[in-house]
Parts: C-alpha cells; structure tokens; sequence
C-alpha cells in the first residue's frame, strides 16, 4: 500500500486535532525505575502538515542497559543534556496538542516520571496509541509491530530504535491509519491523561512471598505449622512492622485481611468492632492476643513448600526463626496445581485453527451482528462461531459480512456498511451462508476486499489465524513469558468499565490489598501484572509469568460497569490473548453471557502444576464491584 498523503481532516471535528508524535528510547522497561535516554517530538497540525521537530540525546547519569537494543552507550552519551534541561523545550511541544506513540502508555509513562523528576507536570491531556488505532482499523497484518505496519503502510524504515527515525515512521503509518480509520468512520481510542503519573503513585516494595502451602486453620491449642495465613488488627506493644517481620521470618503468611481461610486473627482487642474483628468472628477465626502469638512464633512447625516445576516438592526446611528473629525469604518455589475442572485445552505450539476452521462453512468470515435485542445477537453471534467464523463487535477492515436484526436498519454504522459494499444478511443466512457475493464496483468497497482478501492470505502463509474459544475454552500457555489479555466491547457504549485483575492464592484470594490490580493502583508491587488503558473502550492485562510471585496459582481479569448500566446494554465483549504488545493475537472469544449483570468475570490465567493455561470465562454477577473485590479478600473501606 502506497504512503497516504497528510490527510487533511480539518473540517471533521471527530478526527481534527493538534497532534505531537513522540517515541522514546529507554535504559529498561520500568518508568518508575529506568530512564529516557533519548526523544523525538514531531508536530502536526489538524490539516495533517508538519509543524515542528525535535530530538535530542540524553544524559541519564546510570548505566544505559541493553545498548544491542537501542545502540546508545555511555560514551555516546556522555556529554547530552540531562532531562531536566530540556523538559521545558519538550513540554511547550506537547502542551495543547495529542499525543500520538506507538504503545503510546509506553512513552506517556516514560514521560510523566522524567517530568515529575524534574518537578513539573506532564503537559498532555490527551493521548492516542497507534497499535489501539490498528486494532479497531484492523488492518491485514499478521502483527502490530511498527516494522510489520510500516511494511504494510509503505512507509521507509532506515533505523529501528533510533528516536528520531522511529517517530518519522510514526507520522506515516499514522498519516494512512488516521485515512482508514475515516473510511471507515472508526472512533478514535483517545485517552484522558489526568495527572496521576508521579512517583508518589509508584507501586509498594512487595510484600515477602510465602514459601508454603496454606495448611488451614490450627486446632485448638495445637501450634502454627508454616504457611497458615495471619492478619494483625488494632494497637500492640511492638510495632507493626517488627511483628510482620517475625512472622514472615517463621514461614508465617501475613495477610491484610481476614477471610474464611485465615488461621488466626492478633490482636490486643478482640471485642474492638473493626472490620477484621468481625470478619474473624463471623468465619470462626481463632483470635489471639500479642503475647499468646509471641508465644506461639517460638513453636511454629514446619509447613510443606510449594511444588517445583517437575511436581517434585523442596526439601522440607526446618523452621528459621522459632527464637524470633527474622532471615532471609526463602527461595522462590514453583507452581501448585490449581483443583478445578478443565476443559480439554489445545496446546498453542500444537493448535492448527486454520485447518480446523477450513471446513466449516464460514471459513474466515468475521461476522458483525447489527440490531435485535441482546439475547438474540449473542444467539446470531454463537451460531457464527459454531460454523467456524469469528464474531467482530465493532465495524473494520476485516469484517465480511453483516448480519440484520429488527432495528439494525437504524445503527449509523450501515451508511458505512454500504459504502464499503460489505454484504448483509437476514438471520436465515446462518443456517446456509451463500456463496461469496460479486463485489460492488465502488471503490470503498474495493478496497474492502482487498483488505479481507490480503488477510486471509496473511493468515494462510504464516499460520496466524488466532483460536477462537467458546466460553469455558482453554489453552496451554509456555511456563515462562509476558501475556496480554486484551477486552474490548463495542464503541457506541456509552458508559464506563473497568477492567481489574487479582493475584490469587490457592485459597482464590489475594495475599494482599496490593494484588488488587485497578485504575487507581495500576500495577501489583512486583510489577508482574499491569493494567494497560488503550482506550475508552478496550483495556489489557499485562501478566509476567516468570516475575509473578511463588504462591500465585491464578490470576482473574474481570470488567465492572460503573453506573446502573447493564452488560445487557453493552453487548458482547471481545478478549484476545497475544505474547506481547504487539504480537499476533494467539486465541479470542467473543463474550456474550451477561444480559442483566453489571460485573462480568471475563478470563484467567492459572496454573495446573507446572503448565500455565488461559480460560475464556464469560461468568456475569448481577452486584457491583465491591462485592467481588471482597469476595477475593480485599479490604474494602
């Protein structure tokens, strides 16, 4: 595809913006921790004409990690400006105008912690992620990477991971995803920055994992065995601190709330009233005070480490610390088997979903269900993936067929429809899909099927046609590795959901408030989950396998509606599953069974012994939020 000229859309006021396109080169992965070792800013006005430029290197004053990425040594460097001086330059850039980057919370983090380093405000109120613009234009590309985009685009790459040359690249396939996105009058996935990104807002030092099993709760005065949960409530004669060290240091696991699978409740009150008391009384949690539990610390019986890869338990240690002095945390133990019933999974490196899915009679259509009430487009959308096809909730390049239901006639996305000449059908044509339709001689709808035909011949040379589960369907992950769970649900939604994530226990709760992974706490302390805004209609899970703590056996990704609103008014909600930012999407599912629940438990990753799998769930729950944050063992104010 030839390079789009700057599109001028001055006179659309949905796609007319003041733009500042950035791409950031960086010491590591982390904001909080790394730093921006070089920038590019360019500038473009709503007529899509280059207004400015700017790129500089940058002096960190650490060491500049992997230099086989980004080329930039410490030599190289030596001698740049340092952030500080140069924030006000970039600042007067960005202030006023959009910011456009590829993996855009990438740069925008990068970015909000330089500022706030430097003690100033990042001045961006609003920023747009070309790989969530792609998803929704969906073009015929087997990945989303800036090289397999600017390939598609036509647009020259003469330096990977140069600053300058990445952000040139940038504004081209930016220039002819912004054309696709009004051809196809696709939204743009424009993010709210409120200024929250500072190191205040940096995830806690994590909590000390737990080397053992949960063995429940003790009998009556028989003493602690290693790995039985403790929380501590209200005033004691140590501090807080030095207790939770003694008992970590005893193999204890300490907890920041009680639940049915506590062992014992501390505390010097226990008719105190507060939530943890009562909680404890409610599920029977034996109670102590602070010197019967000193007490008992000098006793604590060995507990039964978690499993290794192999299903081979670690040698049995004894207990470190029954004098009470804490030591050092225990090495990091592997995965446990997870007691739930499975369905049968299709290993990733062993899945053939083209060869599957060839003989049904949909082959690779991707089906967009129009009108009707809920129940019966979640009914037209199952049937289409029963005949091998793929339900889209959203109108792009890459959708075949629409399927009309009463009232679809009105959706505002059939004038689009029929100037792209993709064909429509009544309900009947499920149960005998025709032949391939003639196509229409417009030229929108040319293009349409170019796109469709270049992505089947995508998917038919690399193998990438993604999995497509039904609800309860699963698949083998690889042990080790970064996984994105990706939801997004249609784009006329008009109310809020939020995507959350808990890192759960054998006990299906979370060792602390912390693993509660939400908006407002967007990362669980290790950094091993994070929550991705690409949208105001999509969000993603981050999971790092190999950084989540021993004791994690699953980790939940649910969406909450914020309102009365319903997930019967939202409709389906799609999720993908790809091993990176960028990558190819492995398996997806469209989500269709909450009708009246305004909470909706969407997908997990989870562990049955040492094989990691990810499970399409679609389990809707007619309470809100709260009442599953609870129900997971976070404390709720």
């Amino acid at each position: 595809m030839p390079l789009a000229s700057p599109p001028d859309v001055s006179l659309l006021p949905d796609y007319a913006y003041d733009w500042a396109l950035v791409d950031v080169e960086t010491s590591g992965l982390v904001a909080r921790r790394d730093r921006v070792l070089s920038i590019a800013v360019l500038t473009f006005g709503p007529d899509g004409i280059q207004t400015g430029e700017y790129s500089t290197l940058l002096d960190p004053g650490c060491d500049p990690g992997p230099v086989h990425v980004h080329g930039l040594t410490a030599e190289r460097l030596r001698g740049a400006p340092a952030f500080e001086q140069v924030a006000d330059r970039i600042g007067t850039l960005l202030r006023g105008r959009v910011m456009v980057a590829h993996n855009a919370q990438f740069d925008y983090d990068f970015l909000a912690h330089e500022f706030a380093r430097a003690g100033l405000h990042l001045p961006v109120d609003r920023r747009l992620c070309t790989l969530a613009l792609n998803r929704r234009v969906e073009p015929p590309v087997a990945g989303l990477s800036l090289a397999s985009l600017a390939e598609y685009y036509g647009v020259p790459q003469t330096s990977a991971h140069d600053a300058l040359d990445d952000t040139r690249v940038l504004a081209g396939i930016f220039r002819s995803s912004l054309a696709e996105a009004v051809r196809l009058g696709v939204p743009l996935p424009l993010v709210a920055c409120p200024p929250r990104q500072d190191p205040r807002f940096a995830p806690k030092p994590p909590k000390t994992p737990c080397a053992y099993r949960n063995p429940g709760r003790p009998a009556p005065g028989e003493p602690l065995v290693q790995g039985m949960k403790i929380a501590f409530t209200g005033e004691t004669a140590a501090s807080r601190a030095e207790l939770v060290a003694r008992a970590v240091g005893a193999g204890l696991n300490v907890m920041s709330s009680v639940s049915r699978h506590t062992g014992v409740l501390v505390t010097n009150d226990a008719v105190s009233g507060s939530a943890k008391a009562r909680r404890a009384l409610a599920e029977g949690v034996t109670v102590v005070d602070e010197q019967t539990f000193l007490g008992l610390l000098a006793q604590v019986r060995p507990g039964t480490p978690h499993e290794g890869p192999t299903g081979r338990k670690p040698q049995r240690a004894e207990n470190p610390a029954a004098a009470g002095g804490p030591t050092a945390a225990p090495t990091a133990p592997a995965p446990v088997p997870v007691p739930v019933a499975v369905p049968v999974a299709v290993p990733v490196a062993a899945a053939a979903p083209v060869a599957l899915r060839a003989v049904k009679p949909f082959g690779r259509r991707r089906v967009l269900v129009l009108g009707g009430s809920h129940e019966e487009a979640s009914a037209v959308r199952a049937r289409a993936v029963e005949l091998g096809g793929t339900a889209a909730i959203n109108l792009s390049a890459g959708v075949t067929d629409v399927v009309l239901l009463a009232g679809g006639e009105r959706d505002r996305r059939m004038t689009r429809v029929a100037a792209l000449g993709i064909p429509v059908h009544p309900r009947e044509w499920l149960g005998a899909p025709a032949a391939e339709p003639v196509a229409a001689l417009a030229q929108d709808a040319a293009e349409h099927r170019d796109a469709v035909e270049q992505r089947e011949a995508v998917e038919q040379r690399d193998g990438a046609a993604a999995e497509v589960l039904p609800r309860g369907g699963v698949i083998d992950l690889p042990a080790a590795g970064q996984w994105h769970v990706a939801a997004s649900w249609a784009q006329q939604a008009r109310c809020e959901i939020d995507v959350v994530a808990f890192v759960l226990d054998g006990d299906e709760q979370v060792a602390c408030d912390d693993d509660f992974v939400f908006y407002g706490a967007p990362e669980s302390p290790d950094g091993s989950v994070r929550l991705l805004c690409d949208g105001p209609t999509e969000q993603t899970v981050a999971v790092d396998l190999a950084a989540l703590p021993p004791a994690a056996r699953r980790i939940a990704i649910a969406a909450a509606i914020d309102g009365t609103d319903t997930f019967g008014d939202v409709g389906a909600v799609q999720v993908a599953l790809t091993p990176g930012v960028d990558a190819p999407v492995v398996a997806q599912a469209t989500l269709d069974a909450a009708t009246s629940e305004r909470t909706l438990l969407l997908a997990e990753v989870y562990r049955r012994g040492p094989q990691w799998r990810f499970r399409a769930v679609g389990q809707g729950y007619d309470h809100g939020l709260e009442d599953l944050v609870r129900a997971y063992g976070v404390e709720v104010e």
